[in-house]
Formats: structure tokens, C-alpha cells, sequence
């Protein structure tokens, strides 16, 4: 078992060969994918391609990026979107403070927003943070009160995280995942390798943000599912573990996360 937890299949950099994308994932025993939504059209795509596809998963939602295009329209929709049987979680939100492509006040409004339409639909949240991790933390500890989350119960999960182990373990007790990505085989992702190296791997999943962030070995090139792989090994190396156990205990975290052991079917009718 191996789940690519984090990657943008609908991005125009996979074009006419998204079929072989998802087929070379599949031929390096990657399981399953999940595509994720960044704005309205992304998210409709998303959902085109998991109906399409038989192990891809969809995301619904707003990037801090795109924030100050959210409307209350919008809102609804992802909401209806969102009960679609392929749709596993709200997200990617969150807050980004380093670009700041949106007002931060509009980041604000589109993070509460979304946050409110996962309760109320029932699903986890794929957050984005950067620079501004105490503001997303303040923002999800709200939400994880709101929600009354069981101990044991993930609630969302942060990608790419960039944060250190205390940070990362701040995330964990609230209920929410760390993804490690491509980054983490770079020489410099020392406070990656950390976090990578000691998180259990209960609170872990493993991503490729495709076609972004490609790990080391294809460093320059257009990054695919497939090579969720080498994410999942060099995880492996780091905790002396053997790689069959990293990919297998990732991939039951993502499922315990969205929801994947559950059938298409029983999802369609209404559980979560």
C-alpha cells in the first residue's frame, strides 16, 4: 500500500498524458490518489477526474491564494460539491502571510468560511500554512472546540508542512496529520528530516504536491504521483525503518484520514 495523500492532477501541466500519469503511479504500487482542489474550477476538476478514475479521491476548496475571489455563492456550492461520493475533504485553506496574494482579512473570511462548511458537511481539511503558523493554529484549535473531536479521530491534516517537531506535535494533539513532501529529500530540510524522522507514523501521510515539489532524484522536472515512492523510502531511511512499513503505515493514516476504507457506495449513502 502506498497513497499519494496530496497532488493537483487537474493542473494544466497534466495534459493529454494524465492517463499515463495515473497508470505510472499505479505501476509503482501507488494505491491511490487524492487530487486537490484550489479554487472553484479546480475543485469541479477534481471531482471529473476521481468519478473518472477508480483510485483517485477529490478535494473541494479555496487556497488562501485565491481568497479574495471566495463568495458566499461559492460557499454554498462547495457545500453541495462536497457531497459528492468521490469527495474526501475540504481543502486546500488555510492562511499564507509569504505571498500574501490575497488580503489577509479575505484569508481570514475564506479559512472560517471553509472551516464551517467541513463541520457541517463532515468532512477533514487540508490545510496550507505559510508564514503564519501561530495565526492557522489559533484559527484550527477554534475549530477542533467546535468540533468536539474525539482524541483518536483525525481532523485534517497539515500539507507540507514546514513547521519544526514541536509545532508538528502541537498539530498532532489537535487531531490533525503532518504530511511530509519532495522537500524533505532536499540537503537543506534538515527541520523537515526531523519532524519526518520522529512524527509517528498514526499522525503521518506522505504527498507530492504533482506536479510541484518533485523530490530530489527528479529535481527540475515536472513532479508525478509515481514518485510519491521516493518520499515514502527516503522517510524510510531516516527512521531506520524498512520502506514496506512506512508505505503501508502512511497509507492506513491517510485512509483513517479521508475516509478510503470506506466504500464508494456506503459514502454515497450518507456515512463519513
Amino acid at each position: 500500500m502506498l497513497i499519494d495523500s496530496h497532488c493537483h492532477l487537474q493542473d494544466r501541466k497534466f495534459g493529454e498524458d494524465m492517463a499515463d500519469v495515473i497508470g505510472r503511479a499505479t505501476e509503482s504500487g501507488v494505491t491511490a490518489m487524492v487530487t486537490i482542489g484550489y479554487d472553484m474550477p479546480s475543485s469541479r476538476r477534481a471531482i471529473e477526474i476521481a468519478d473518472a478514475h477508480e483510485n483517485v479521491y477529490a478535494t473541494v476548496g479555496v487556497h488562501p491564494h485565491d481568497a479574495k475571489t471566495l463568495t458566499t455563492s461559492d460557499g454554498e456550492e462547495l457545500a453541495r460539491l462536497a457531497e459528492s461520493p468521490k469527495v474526501v475533504a475540504i481543502g486546500e485553506i488555510g492562511l499564507d502571510f509569504f505571498r500574501n496574494l490575497s488580503p489577509r482579512e479575505d484569508q481570514y473570511l475564506a479559512f472560517r468560511e471553509q472551516l464551517a462548511v467541513a463541520r457541517a458537511v463532515n468532512l477533514p481539511v487540508v490545510i496550507h500554512s505559510r508564514d503564519a503558523d501561530e495565526e492557522v493554529y489559533e484559527v484550527l484549535a477554534e475549530h477542533a472546540e467546535e468540533l468536539g473531536a474525539p482524541e483518536d479521530r483525525l481532523i485534517g491534516v497539515m500539507h507540507c508542512y514546514p513547521g519544526d517537531l514541536p509545532q508538528s506535535l502541537r498539530y498532532i494533539r489537535l487531531g490533525f496529520a503532518i504530511s511530509i513532501a519532495g522537500p524533505v529529500t532536499y540537503a537543506k530540510s534538515n527541520v523537515t528530516r526531523a519532524v519526518a524522522g520522529a512524527v509517528p507514523l498514526t499522525s503521518m501521510t506522505v504527498e507530492t504536491d504533482a506536479p510541484y515539489l518533485p523530490p530530489q532524484r527528479v529535481r527540475g522536472q515536472r513532479n508525478e504521483p509515481a514518485n510519491v515512492r521516493d518520499v515514502a523510502e527516503f522517510v524510510a531511511q531516516l527512521r531506520g525503518t524498512p520502506y514496506e512499513t512506512v508505505a503501508e503505515e502512511t497509507a492506513k493514516t491517510t485512509s483513517r484520514l479521508f475516509g478510503l476504507t470506506t466504500s464508494v457506495a456506503e459514502r454515497a449513502g450518507g456515512a463519513r
